[in-house]
């Protein structure tokens, strides 16, 4: 991944708000708008006594600063719509390139950046909350940051071309996660992976997905959002997308949730606990 320059708190307002659904930014910009405009035409005190001066000038330098800022950032506000609608509409494209594509190495040809949306546009569709991270950093490389029913996890995307991602990569995912408090993770990538990143990631809550498996994968959900026809014969994914009836518990008899260890042996793994927890401990294995 390259590292991003330097960038002006006016771009990274307009990538904040690129970030949000594109009527949330468009509810700022008003809210925004009318909060500037008020202070901008509050009324200046004239006569001011000695013990005021401080206060006044403060005043005047806010009404100074709203008198531009209520043109200047709900318009960077509709430009982080702009953003945002646009970088819906290349996700989408790049879905329906792929799905009308019958090239098997259609996902080679995309740049890293156009693989990363790919990915994120799939998991989107199979109702996750995708944060785009842009990977580097302090973040362990991490690309995808996936919220859904309260549960966290993280995703790297791998789009290499010339050899299969390795143990190293799937190890360093497994833990950021285990240090994050992830539920899961998943690597993700255009070409394979190795035996030994697949023996790694056996047991562990770490999908891997290659370049074959995610065509498929992305084929069969937008079959089931109606985008296009579903393959016959379509492979199904192990994406923890789809609702599990969770079991009762065995010693109360409770419903269960999925829960991740988080510390111990089995740290990063995920198992069915009693939703009455701590007042009660009952436990099954998952699988």
């Amino acid at each position: 991944m390259v590292r991003r320059r330097k960038s002006s708190p006016a771009e990274d307002l307009v990538d904040l708000i690129a970030m949000l659904p594109w009527w949330v930014g468009c509810v700022l910009a008003v809210v925004l708008y009318l909060l500037l405009h008020r202070i901008a035409t509050q009324q200046v005190i004239t006569n001011v006594a000695p013990g005021q001066i401080a206060p006044a000038m403060i005043q005047s330098i806010w009404r100074t600063l709203a008198s531009f800022g209520q043109y200047l950032v709900p318009l960077l506000c509709l430009v982080g719509v702009a953003v945002s609608a646009y970088r819906r509409w290349r996700r989408q494209n790049l879905v329906a390139g792929l799905v009308g594509s019958k090239a098997a190495d259609a996902l080679d040809g995309m740049s890293w950046q156009e693989f990363e949306r790919l990915v994120g546009e799939a998991f989107r569709l199979q109702g996750y909350q995708v944060t785009e991270t842009g990977g580097g950093g302090a973040d362990g490389g991490i690309d995808l940051v996936l919220r859904k029913g309260g549960e966290k996890y993280l995703v790297q995307c791998k789009q290499w071309k010339a050899f299969s991602v390795g143990m190293a990569v799937v190890r360093e995912l497994y833990g950021v996660m285990a240090a994050k408090g992830a539920t899961g993770g998943f690597v993700v990538t255009s070409g394979r992976f190795t035996d030994e990143a697949k023996a790694f990631a056996s047991g562990r809550n770490v999908k891997l997905i290659d370049g074959p498996l995610l065509h498929s994968l992305i084929k069969q959900v937008t079959a089931d959002h109606g985008v296009g026809a579903k393959a016959a014969g379509t492979q199904e994914v192990p994406f923890p997308a789809k609702a599990v009836t969770p079991p009762s518990c065995p010693v109360c008899t409770k419903p269960m949730v999925q829960r991740t260890a988080k510390r111990g042996n089995q740290t990063g793994n995920t198992f069915w606990g009693c939703s009455g927890y701590p007042a009660c401990r009952g436990t099954r294995q998952i699988g």
